[in-house]
């Protein structure tokens, strides 16, 4: 069943370069609709492997900031 709906531009120029992505990624052409259906796909954690970039320096701040936040944290009983 086809069905019309009503999009902002903004949003409508996001699912089009989401699609030019994923043309890239799969090499096959993509539609819009099949944009919409990627967003809504459970993926692995692990899918977001090298995805985010940062500095060693940045690294070892987030690093040291998580085990600060560890250290501080206890369990609560009822």
């Amino acid at each position: 069943m086809a069905v019309s709906i009503k999009i902002s531009d903004e949003n409508y120029k996001r699912l089009a370069s989401l699609s030019g992505r994923l043309r890239e990624e799969l090499h096959k052409p993509i539609s819009i609709n099949e944009a919409i259906n990627f967003l809504y796909i459970k993926r692995k954690i692990s899918e977001l492997a090298g995805s985010w970039e940062m500095t060693d320096k940045e690294a070892e701040d987030f690093m040291g900031n998580l085990k600060r936040g560890w250290k501080r944290w206890t369990i609560k009983s009822a």
